[in-house]
This record gives C-alpha cells, structure tokens and sequence, in this order.
C-alpha cells in the first residue's frame, strides 16, 4: 500500500441536507454539529428530551427528572420517574402499517439457508417465547444465559428476555465449560438458553457436552436447548426451545413494566487477572444510547438494512439488535465464518441482501485487503456508510475499505467505547470531514478528553482516554461489585472515568486511539501506544498483521518486541525480520527500532478479533495468563512460547 496523500473522506449535500444529525441539528435550532455537541454537554436535559423524541422512544410514563446523582457522580439513576421496556420501542414498528410487513431479521447460515421474518412476525414470536418464559416460572429480575449462534432464535429469545423483565446474560458462543460457570455462576442465573451446535468452516461444532457439563457444576434450574437442524433431543430434565417458542400467549399479554433503572443485561468483559466483570446495562441506558449512537453516528433510518457479522456473547449482538430494530430497520444475521467458503462471503451477502450499512472489525478488513480480488467479487454498491470498531485501525487499511468497500463515497465511521460504556467514546459523523483511522468527534452528550497522569489535559500528545462527567448508557456497576467497579474506572484520578485507552485529541477536538494504556510501551523514556507501532510495521508489503509489546530492558526501561504474520510476500523474504527492523528506525527514529522480531503463523485474539497484547506479553515472558476465556483460540499461545523458546507448550489441548 502507497503512503498516504489526501485520503480524508469528505461530507456532501446531502449530508448536510438529509443526515439524521443534521435534521437533529436542525429540530433544535442550532447553527451547526459542533453547536449540537456543545448543547449536549451544557444542556444534557433538554438534549437526552430531543433525543428521545427523534428515535420514537416509547415511554409507558414520562420521566420527571434527567438524572439524579443522590449516590454520587459514579452511581448515577437516568430519567427519574418514568417506565419503558425498551422491547416496545421496536415493537411500535409492528404496529405502524408502513413497517409491520418489513423484513425485521434476515438470517443467513453458513450453508446457504435464508430465513427471514417481518416486525409483525418478530412481535408475535417474542411474545410466544415470552409467555413460554412464565410457564416455567422465569419472571422479572431472574438472570438468563443466552448461548446461541447469531440468528431468529438468538433474536427472539434477547428481546423474550428483555420482554419478560428478566435479565440476559450473553455467552460466546466459543466458550469452554469454566467461563460459562464462571459468568452464570457470578450472578445467580436461573436459566440457560444454549444451542446444541453450528457449523463453522463446513464443520459442525458440538456444544452440548460443553452445555451439560457446564450445567452439572451450576445450580440452573431451567435448560432450554435449541436444536441443530437434523438433531433430536436427547438430553433429559430440559425444554425444547421451539416447543417452548410455539406457547399461547394469554390475551392481552404486555411488556413487563420497569423502571430506566431496571437491569436488562449482564455482560461480562475480561479483566487481565481474577474473575470477568459482570457490566449492568438497564433499560434507560444501553438501549438509548445505542438508539442515538445508531441515529447520530451510524446515520441509519427505517428501512436501511443493517449487516455487522459478530457473535451474540459479545457486546456487538445486542448492539445491533437494538441499532437496527429501534430504527425500523432490517437486520442481517451470519452464523458462520466470514471467509467461508472464501473471503467473497461478505460481498456477496451485501449485495444478496442489499445492505446499506456494513460493519466490521479492522482483522476482517485486513483479510479483505489481502484477498482484495476475491473479497470484492459481490456488488457492494448499496452500501451507504460503513462502520468499523473494537480496535485500533492503521490509516493504510482504513482508506482501502473506504476506497474498495465504499467505492470512495461512503463514510467509514470509526467507532469506539466499550462493553461498560454501552456505545461509543469517539467516532465520526457525516457532517464533518473523517481523516484515515481518525474519529473527527466525541460521542454527543459525553464530555470527553485525553488527558496526563495528573488528570491535566494535553492536546496532541498521547494520554489517556478520560471522561469527564457520567453519561447515559454507562454500566451502572459491576453486578454485586462496587469496589471493583470503582477502582476499574473512577480511582486512578478521582472523579474522572478512565476507561484504560491511549488517545491523541487533535487541536480540532478529534481524535485518535493508540491502544490500551495497560498495553503502554516506554522506550528511551517516551511513551509509545501499540498500534502507533502497528500501524508502521503494516505499511509494509510483506506484513499482514502484527503486534508490538513492550519487555522489561535494563538498559532502556522496556524493550520493544514485535510479532507479525507475513503476508504472500513476506514468506518469500528471508530477511523479513531486518527490513522491518530499518522501516521502523526510519519511520519511528533509532531508539524504536525493535529489540526483537519474530515471524509467527498466528496471533492470540478474541472471537470479535481483538489482539490480546497482554496474553501475547504474559505468554513471551513466562508471566500468569490471566483469563483466555475470550481467546478464539487459546492454542495461539503456543506459538508465542515456541518464539520465546518454551519448547513445553502453554496449553496441550483445545477448549
């Protein structure tokens, strides 16, 4: 890939003219976006009122108050006083005659198969699982595993849960049997709802024995199993999900009534040591901000078509439910790899299902990159924005997708948050320009800010990710945890959120991430952040992907050791290694050069294609793992002791 000249992306007309945030500009009577975000933080009242009324948000009662902070900034209650079910949002499009037959979830499996199901037939669906739920006594409050590839099933049985006033608690669906105990265990869950198995990569995965294993050692009192096409029941003392999916709802069967600060999902995130964090999100949080981050950042409105492949366990599957099908939009679903049977699978599904907005991670869009021939062999030309998040993107790869996959029209909209934060931190929206692997914005109604050690803020140079005030859609705690909670986020300097990202903030109020601050690299006394690294060593033809940690160096303090898998090119340059050492010392200067390189086949990530830089740097140096319950394939590991010269493996035996 050439270096960059002038790949900043560029707002037209329409943008302007037709755009959800400019029309929201617009309701409000403000000049322009940078007055809307003003706004939001200095009137967050009258901004969060606005809000709700341009997503359609359904309200059974009014609130009285925006927020009450009686607990403290870090125990904040939303929009005091009122009652929603976030489900009756959605299920307001099955009663509008313009959208009620409107494909609401369009599932596509890996073997070809494509189901679909209108807003009519979703509400009906939900709500037959829902009175299903009551038969066996599940009622509001209980907490409920949710362990299915991405589908109708996994959809319906989200929202039934959410309908009921239960609590959901996603699981990956890659998940051995001590995370599955570990999560449900934590919070007392009643119930599990798992599959029996899916295919991947042509292959089926069986997870019953992984279910059953998992429910000896839990004190579940209901299994709800759903089944793999072809297979029978077999297990005893547990419920068919589409036998308990086909229940009679009672006449007049309502949502259940909750307060803004009713939970409605646990989702776990993975700490670098002890048991994952259980985040609160409830039905006045994550659901909001996630109807305006869709509304104002993704720009999606009723009838586009929605595809984000990724798993229901993680933060991402409720994310899209709740983006598209708040918006009156479709819904595309993907149970299987997204190379599979080649990397055209994407493509190919855009243009099946005419997607309008297409999202994923920055490893699919390097896979893309490298496969460029094949992976745009499907028409992608009804795509109108794409979105990217869950790390750090180098700029090279950034304007190829926008380039390749947006045909050099559609915004590419970074996006970056959290599972604590419901959405997003940082991204971009349409009516401002987007530089390469930049986010030209704060998320609207989040005072946010890169600030030093001290608390101090900086501009230009590398901080931390802080937040400055609490904001609509934070977890409302750690299930159960407050000390944990606290010292996560609000410790490290009193008062202040910070959420453990490295950041740049551009005199122009943008930004730019640099990785985790956990994952902080100190060489010669300045403070690098791994994909300021990354993004160097992907420049060159001969890398595919990479990973920069930082090891302890009498001499330097730390020294940089960087991993990379060679692309078609690379394999063929015996001397990889001392082309990226010159690149880095001239890109970066000489004390950056790295102190080691190695060539590896594959890299420790999660499911949703994160890098786990702290297992890489814990495997390299002989240190305790911590928790790989999120690793897609806990084996990578030994490919970073083979390179460190461990000749027992880490781990002899997959999940």
């Amino acid at each position: 890939m050439s270096q960059l000249d002038d790949d900043t992306w560029y707002p037209r007309p329409e943008h302007f003219a037709f755009s959800n945030v400019a029309q929201l500009v617009k309701k409000l009577g403000l000049p322009d976006y940078d007055a809307l975000y003003r706004f939001s933080i200095e009137k967050p009242d009258d901004y969060w009122r606005a809000v709700n009324d341009f997503c359609g948000i359904v309200w059974s009662k009014d609130y009285a108050t925006y927020a009450d902070f009686s607990r403290g900034r870090e125990f904040p209650r939303w929009f005091v006083g009122g009652e929603l079910n976030w489900t009756d949002t959605i299920f307001a499009r099955a009663d509008d005659p313009d959208c009620s037959g409107r494909s609401a979830v369009v599932a596509e499996t890996e073997s070809g198969e494509i189901l679909s199901i209108s807003y009519a037939e979703l509400r009906d669906r939900v709500r037959r699982l829902a009175a299903g739920f009551t038969t066996l006594g599940i009622v509001q409050g209980d907490r409920v595993g949710l362990l299915i590839e991405p589908g109708i099933e996994a959809t319906v049985s989200l929202l039934a849960i959410a309908y009921i006033g239960a609590i959901v608690v996603p699981l990956f669906s890659g998940f051995g049997v001590d995370p599955i105990v570990s999560r449900l265990s934590s919070c007392r869950a009643r119930a599990l709802i798992a599959t029996t198995g899916f295919r991947r990569r042509g292959r089926h995965v069986n997870t019953i024995e992984t279910i059953v294993e998992a429910r000896k050692r839990l004190s579940l009192e209901v299994l709800i199993l759903k089944l793999a096409p072809g297979e029978t029941l077999t297990v005893p003392d547990v419920i068919e999900w589409s036998v308990l999916a086909a229940t009679v709802p009672s006449t007049g069967q309502k949502s259940a009534r909750t307060a803004p600060c009713d939970p409605f999902m646990i989702i776990h995130t993975s700490g670098t040591a002890g048991k994952p964090k259980g985040t609160v999100h409830t039905h006045g949080g994550f659901p909001l901000k996630i109807a305006h981050d869709s509304a104002i950042h993704f720009d999606i409105k009723a009838g586009d078509v929605f595809f984000w492949p990724a798993d229901m366990g993680w933060i991402a599957g409720a994310l899209i439910i709740a983006s598209a099908l708040m918006h009156g939009a479709t819904m595309v679903c993907y149970d299987g790899a997204p190379d599979f049977p080649s990397w055209s699978r994407m493509s190919q599904m855009v243009e099946r299902h005419k997607v309008t907005h297409f999202a994923c991670g920055p490893t699919m869009i390097r896979g893309f990159a490298a496969n460029e021939a094949v992976a745009l062999a499907g028409d992608v030309s009804s795509i109108r924005v794409l979105i990217t998040g869950g790390e750090v993107i180098d700029p090279e790869h950034f304007v190829w997708h926008r380039r390749r996959f947006g045909r050099g029209v559609a915004p590419l909209i970074n996006y970056s948050g959290g599972s604590e934060a419901s959405g997003a931190f940082v991204s971009s929206v349409v009516v401002k320009p987007i530089e390469p692997a930049g986010f030209n914005t704060a998320s609207p109604g989040i005072a946010v800010d890169v600030v030093d050690a001290s608390g101090a803020s900086v501009v230009g140079e590398i901080g931390e990710l802080a937040i400055l005030h609490p904001f609509v859609g934070m977890t409302q705690s750690f299930w159960e945890d407050d000390e944990r909670y606290l010292d996560a986020y609000w410790r490290a300097i009193p008062g202040i959120w910070i959420h453990g990202d490295l950041a740049i903030k551009t005199p122009t109020g943008g930004f730019f991430l640099r990785g985790r601050s956990d994952d902080t690299i100190k060489v010669a006394g300045k403070r690098l952040g791994p994909a300021e690294i990354e993004e160097v060593l992907l420049e060159l033809p001969g890398v595919s992907e990479a990973a920069a940690i930082g090891i302890d160096d009498p001499m330097k303090g730390q020294m940089l050791v960087v991993f990379v898998i060679a692309s078609s090119v690379g394999k063929q340059d015996k001397d990889l290694p001392q082309v990226i050492g010159a690149h880095v010392e001239v890109r970066l200067g000489k004390p950056y050069r790295p102190g080691r390189v190695h060539i590896v086949q594959l890299l420790p990530k999660t499911r949703s294609a994160k890098m786990m830089r702290r297992v890489i740097r814990s495997a390299y140096c002989g240190l305790p793992l911590g928790d790989l319950s999120s690793l897609d394939d806990p084996l990578t590991i030994n490919e970073i002791a083979r390179v460190a010269g461990r000749e027992t493996p880490i781990l002899v035996g997959a999940r």
